[in-house]
């Protein structure tokens, strides 16, 4: 592999995830650098760039994880900085994409928030935008530049692949994951279903059934899904699953946002007995129940960086590659 020379590059963190940001640096080989952020008395933020940019490619890593709006103004004043500080190309590495929820027109007078989101990354000065499993494929169109979804399946498909998968079946959350969870279940080796669901509220979800393969004669469910946020569909689902003879559940996903005590309910549930997600959200090890496994995504956003940089082809990475299809 070609060297990557450290004086080219610039890496930041923002305050979400300062953990991941430094993980990332260290499979590229490069120094995290300083970022300083305080408020003034009105609770403005300030932001200052501990490093010159001047005619450097700046990676600037913040994943929009709660308070996901603090987050954003963050990453929005770092990629203006680096603009006004003449930086030669500005990338925004977001592991997790949460306005990716919000993109469609589905009701009279509201906006679809993931378009204006990928506007105003490229009004504030990004110039490349890097992510991990959208929520919604066509999100990827919204943004006015180049932008590479990364896939976290070898991640998850290798953690997977060292466990009895005999009598097991993955379910999608939903039928929005289906095609997702199916390329999921064909590189384990597995049948696929999903759930199919009716959505009452942010937190409210029923259940009317399973769509595709029957759950008859199953013991295991890997249930596979994009992001947990409440945890109102998994619970649902899981008591679907368990109403109808299954015995363990395994939880796989990549975003594990967990608000409103979602971790907790769903660990409470004695048959689900593993919830697997990645990094792309931070989680207070002070937080984690036994069952919580989380598998670090930094090489695979470190890979990207650096198949980018050397102009090569990121095509074994990406969410959509052949691999991951």
């Amino acid at each position: 592999m070609n060297h990557i020379d450290p004086n080219e590059l610039r890496f930041f963190s923002g305050s979400s995830h300062p953990e991941l940001a430094a993980d990332i640096a260290r499979h590229v080989g490069v120094p995290l650098d300083d970022t300083h952020v305080s408020r003034f008395s009105n609770d403005n933020l300030y932001i200052q760039l501990g490093a010159s940019v001047r005619s450097r490619n700046v990676y600037i890593v913040q994943t929009l994880s709660p308070p996901v709006n603090d987050h954003l103004v963050e990453l929005l004043m770092m990629l203006d900085i680096a603009k006004g500080a003449s930086a030669r190309e500005i990338h925004a590495i977001i592991p997790y994409f949460s306005f990716a929820r919000s993109d469609k027109k589905d009701a009279p007078r509201i906006s679809i928030t993931a378009r204006l989101i990928a506007d105003l990354l490229h009004t504030a000065g990004a110039t490349h935008v890097m992510t991990m499993m959208l929520h919604s494929p066509q999100v990827h169109g919204f943004f006015p530049v180049p932008t590479d979804p990364l896939s976290s399946r070898p991640v998850l498909m290798q953690y997977f692949r060292e466990k009895d998968l005999s009598d097991a079946i993955v379910i999608a959350g939903d039928m929005g994951t289906a095609k997702s969870a199916a390329r999921f279940a064909k590189n384990l080796g597995l049948s696929v279903a999903a759930g199919n669901k009716e959505r009452v509220s942010d937190t409210q979800v029923v259940f009317t059934g399973i769509v595709g393969k029957q759950i008859i004669g199953y013991r295991k469910a890997l249930i596979y899904d994009d992001e947990i946020s409440t945890g109102g569909t998994i619970l649902e689902l899981s008591r679907h699953l368990i109403e109808n003879g299954i015995e363990e559940i395994w939880l796989a996903c990549t975003h594990g946002v967990f608000v409103r005590g979602g971790l907790e309910k769903l660990a409470a549930v004695p048959e689900i007995t593993d919830i697997v997600i990645t990094d792309t959200v931070p989680q207070p090890i002070e937080n984690r129940p036994d069952k919580l496994t989380v598998l670090p995504v930094g090489n695979i956003f470190g890979d990207a960086i650096r198949y980018n940089y050397m102009r090569e082809s990121i095509g074994d990475l990406f969410v959509y590659g052949e691999d991951n299809a």
